[in-house]
């Protein structure tokens, strides 16, 4: 059965009749096969879209005004809240083509696809009978049914169908008032629409802003989603656990025992906006190998342009992803994480016999991965050439000559003689002279340990040290490699918030930090290189930054021998 049939057997578009269907027994859980299913098909499109792209600011958050039951209050920048909620008069999205989408979807190497039907701004992207703010209004000069659309081409063109659904509502009079259970019956009858009209449904992705089961009635609208769509798969972002975890705007944690899913967006914003920052081929496949390597999925979201259309440049982007699956997607699909857990160096995945090894960075002439139960017995390098691979009882040693290396990912194939399943999942420490060495920072973000200086020292991409909001101008972090150590090599990775605009390394001598380095931008990860340095304390100096820094991880290396 192919990854996305597997979810999409009765994909008919007629409305289904819930009196004639049970409410499963455990209501508040998918099937186990139906999530299976979901985890094997790894990629997925992720769209925002709506009248504010007219104005290319963000969705729902730049519409300026009271965000009733959030805690940031007010919105001090924006749209004006009579601008926006009037821009659906003029979105008329006549490039809008389901088709077309679905097909950018599938050239990218996509299997499902997840489309906000309401954000937190209220606007509804279908034909509901509950509001006329809406894309079918009378008032809007489009009027047509873009969900209906869109999930008729999912259908066709066997892509898994998710709708995102924002539980919160700045605009409906309601929400958050005393009348909020008139809300909660609004709320679950769009959702009974969603899973009424528009045949067969493969996700639902809420989106709560933090909000409780309470909040939002969510067991009994659990039980209304499931009794409509029995083999719906439902994210943990209404107040229950439900069937997986939706980190944002970064590569998740490693975890295999319970289902999660990044969702990051391929520029800086979620919705269009003109001229935004693109990430590069390179950034976006290593996500997707790290995301999966890390035993999660990857939802990598596009925001059409007011046309309807989506911006060339992400079409070609995702079509170069397309081209890489096309060619290394047995490495990706229905693999699992592991079992050698993401780090600089790369990422691994695997399948049955075989662990796919992914390397992005070499440390000198060969990779070195701890030692494992199963024995190799064959290798190969799935980019192109061949390998040199050494097991021992103390661990694997893998090289590839230089010239067969490739820039974005090298895979080398290790053929075992037993399921990799078997094996368990082990890190691999960087030979990073910081690692795990005592750290400080000027400023911790809201002074929450989850965002401390020790999180740039931990050889986890996945956490890091943040700084609070409105601190651009200086922040440092420093670290005490606990004895004088030579070094000649920092590795500082600020990822896709490229924020810094002036920096220098420095260490401290005779109580006084001196600078041995200056650079104007860090950028995802920056590389540097120097006359070695011998010194107990190692400072990164921010001198300039266009919003709190943060840093995912700052590394040093002594001289290789």
């Amino acid at each position: 059965m192919g990854f996305a049939v597997c979810l999409l057997t009765a994909c008919s578009t007629k409305q289904v009749n819930a009196s004639s269907l049970k409410v499963p027994g455990d209501y508040l859980r998918a099937g186990e096969q139906d999530v299976q299913c979901w985890r094997d098909i790894k990629f997925g499109l992720f769209i925002h879209w709506g009248p504010v792209s007219l104005k290319g600011t963000e969705i729902g958050w730049s519409r300026k005004g009271p965000r009733r039951g959030h805690r940031t209050g007010h919105a001090e920048t924006g749209v004006p809240i009579e601008v926006y909620d009037n821009l659906y008069k003029q979105f008329n999205p006549v490039r809008f083509n389901a088709d077309e989408w679905v097909q950018i979807a599938k050239d990218a190497g996509m299997k499902y696809l997840v489309f906000t039907t309401k954000h937190h701004d209220g606007f509804v992207n279908f034909d509901s009978k509950l509001t006329d703010y809406k894309i079918t209004s009378p008032k809007s000069p489009f009027r047509r049914d873009i969900v209906a659309e869109l999930a008729k081409a999912c259908h066709k063109g066997g892509l898994a169908l998710g709708f995102y659904y924002s539980q919160p509502d700045w605009h409906h009079p309601e929400y958050r008032t005393d009348n909020h259970a008139r809300y909660i019956k609004y709320l679950h009858g769009q959702l009974d629409e969603l899973c009424s009209n528009y045949g067969k449904v493969d996700i639902i992705w809420f989106d709560g802003l933090g909000g409780k089961a309470k909040d939002w009635d969510a067991e009994n609208l659990f039980k209304l989603i499931r009794q409509l769509q029995p083999n719906v798969i439902i994210n943990n972002r209404c107040g229950l656990w439900a069937d997986f975890d939706t980190p944002e705007q970064r590569v998740g944690g490693f975890r295999s025992d319970r289902p999660w899913e990044t969702c990051m967006t391929i520029c800086r914003q979620w919705a269009w906006k003109p001229n935004d920052n693109m990430k590069s081929l390179k950034q976006c496949v290593q996500t997707l190998v790290r995301v999966v390597g890390g035993d999660g999925n990857f939802l990598f979201n596009v925001g059409p342009m007011p046309t309807g259309a989506i911006e060339p440049r992400q079409i070609e982007r995702l079509k170069e992803m397309g081209v890489w699956l096309s060619k290394y997607g047995q490495s990706i699909y229905a693999t699992r994480g592991g079992p050698f857990k993401p780090g600089p160096w790369g990422a691994s995945t695997h399948k049955d016999n075989r662990i796919y090894v992914h390397i992005f960075n070499w440390q000198g002439e060969s990779i070195k991965l701890p030692a494992i139960s199963k024995k190799i017995v064959a290798d190969s390098v799935l980019t192109g050439g061949t390998a040199v691979v050494k097991q021992t009882k103390e661990g694997i040693e893998i090289s590839v000559p230089k010239d067969r290396r490739r820039d974005i990912d090298t895979i080398v194939v290790l053929e075992l003689d037993g399921p990799a399943g078997e094996i368990a999942p082990v890190g691999i420490p960087s030979s990073s002279l910081a690692y795990r060495k005592k750290a400080q920072a000027s400023n911790v973000f809201r002074n929450m340990q989850g965002y401390g200086p020790d999180k740039a020292f931990d050889d986890d991409d996945t956490t890091r040290w943040a700084t609070d909001g409105g601190t651009p101008h200086q922040a440092w972090l420093a670290v005490d490699l606990g004895k004088p150590t030579t070094f000649n090599r920092a590795v500082i990775h600020e990822g896709d918030w490229d924020r810094v605009r002036n920096f220098e390394l420095q260490y401290k001598a005779d109580g006084k930090w001196q600078s041995f380095y200056h650079g104007i931008k860090l950028g995802d990860t920056a590389i540097l290189t120097f006359e070695p340095v011998t010194a107990r304390y190692v400072r990164l100096n921010i001198l300039q930054a266009t919003e709190g820094p943060t840093i995912w991880e700052f590394r040093l290396f002594a001289p290789e021998k």
